[in-house]
């Protein structure tokens, strides 16, 4: 790391910085460093490894492609003939036109170039959700304000996330009678300006941000009833990780527009834009300006992403992913109740455990977590820090005595930390 800091200014990521863990290798849900420890990781990568570090059926597709052929820009290829088949077994029907990218960013800018060519006339603005990420470029990040360096303020429209550990409007659900999906619709959606909305159906960089029933009910119908095209932002989600293929399934959503990169390729730059015929047309492409890039629907990547559906599809892993979420549910259950936990919250193989500083005023504590994040390191456990939250992310091919195992060692490092043990 020492002599890497002689070309790189700053550690790239905060876990980076925190960490200080220099990877060698992955196998499964093992991680192990340049040192020989091994750690289970409950992150997945960058919650992209749903397969597992090194999957056998991946490598072989990989390495045979990088063999065969790496890049003739957007021509076709036989093996996106297999990622597109591969993506139709999992994708919901009405979803079945499809684009090709790189990286999360890259197809959500896709996404909001289609939505404004199909749009009716008038109809210029994009509405988001407060909170919501959805990616580093300029277009994505003028959505929603971040305070990240000097960035101005988002010009677009925001509602308001289902958060209700924090709600903004001290209410409590039920009684609430979901008073932000209401908001939403009023302030941002039922506007005759407004083009789509852009939403993550479960917000993660956020914290895990689950909204709980009724909200997407509210906010999906008058998308519809209002002429909103409704763009699911399914980049971490998307690909199995809620135990559906896509979380819009689980609240029982019918988007427009879906966007997928994280889950569907074992860690390479992959993405794909899926979406209504009627919106994904050879018109809405052209007047987008195309969406051909240098590396998008690179033979590499879709051979990744056609092998990791192939196997997520034949050996039945959303079962898999229903069945690991209950072990985690149950172990992270034990976790609530300590003090320095204010929530556990989650769906699927995707929690999120905030910790605060005082859990009768909520107080936020980032410093204990970061803490947190580092003795479970040093106990074995790889996490991804955010905030005062810590997310939970782990591979579908994780066995449950690995899973809890690996969540009482997280909750001794929370302990820990609250002790002043670490």
């Amino acid at each position: 790391m020492a002599a890497e800091a002689a070309f790189l200014p700053a550690a790239a990521s905060q876990e980076t910085a925190l960490g200080r863990r220099v990877f060698a290798y992955g196998r499964g849900a093992t991680l192990v460093d340049v040192d020989g420890r091994a750690y289970v990781d409950l992150a997945a990568g960058t919650m992209t490894q749903s397969l597992g570090h090194g999957h056998p059926a991946v490598v072989r597709a990989v390495t045979e492609q990088a063999a065969r052929l790496v890049n003739v820009h957007d021509n076709p290829t036989p093996v996106r003939l297999d990622a597109a088949r591969a993506l139709a077994r999992l994708l919901p029907a009405h979803l079945g036109s499809l684009g090709f990218f790189t990286t999360g960013a890259e197809v959500v800018e896709a996404a909001l170039r289609a939505a404004h060519a199909a749009a009716e006339p008038g109809r210029t603005r994009i509405a988001a959700l407060r909170r919501g990420f959805h990616g580093k470029t300029r277009g994505v990040r003028a959505l929603v304000q971040w305070d990240v360096g000097t960035e101005p303020p988002a010009p677009s429209l925001l509602g308001y996330p289902a958060y209700c550990y924090r709600c903004p409007f001290d209410a409590t659900y039920p009684s609430c009678d979901l008073l932000c999906a209401r908001l939403t619709v009023r302030q941002a959606v039922a506007r005759p300006d407004v083009a789509a909305l852009l939403a993550e159906p479960v917000q993660g960089a956020a914290g895990v941000i689950v909204p709980p029933p009724g909200y997407w009910e509210i906010v999906g119908r008058a998308c519809a009833e209002h002429g909103v095209l409704l763009i699911a932002d399914e980049v971490l989600t998307g690909g199995g990780r809620t135990g559906e293929f896509l979380a819009a399934q689980r609240y029982g959503l019918t988007p427009d527009l879906v966007t997928l990169a994280k889950g569907i390729g074992s860690g390479h730059p992959v993405a794909v834009l899926a979406g209504t015929p009627e919106v994904l047309d050879e018109r809405t492409w052209q007047a987008a300006g195309g969406h051909g890039s240098t590396f998008g629907g690179h033979p590499v990547g879709l051979a990744a992403a056609a092998s990791t559906l192939t196997v997520l599809h034949r050996d039945d892993l959303l079962a898999r992913v229903r069945d690991l979420a209950a072990v985690l549910a149950d172990a992270l259950g034990e976790l609530a109740e300590h003090p320095a936990v204010g929530e556990v919250r989650g769906l699927g193989l995707l929690w999120g455990v905030e910790l605060v500083a005082d859990r009768a005023t909520k107080a936020p504590d980032p410093a204990a977590a970061d803490r947190v994040f580092r003795r479970a390191l040093d106990l074995g456990v790889r996490v991804m820090p955010g905030g005062q939250t810590l997310r939970i992310a782990p591979p579908f091919v994780l066995e449950p005595d690995e899973l809890a195992d690996a969540i009482r060692r997280l909750g001794r490092a929370i302990d820990d930390v609250h002790q002043g043990r670490a």
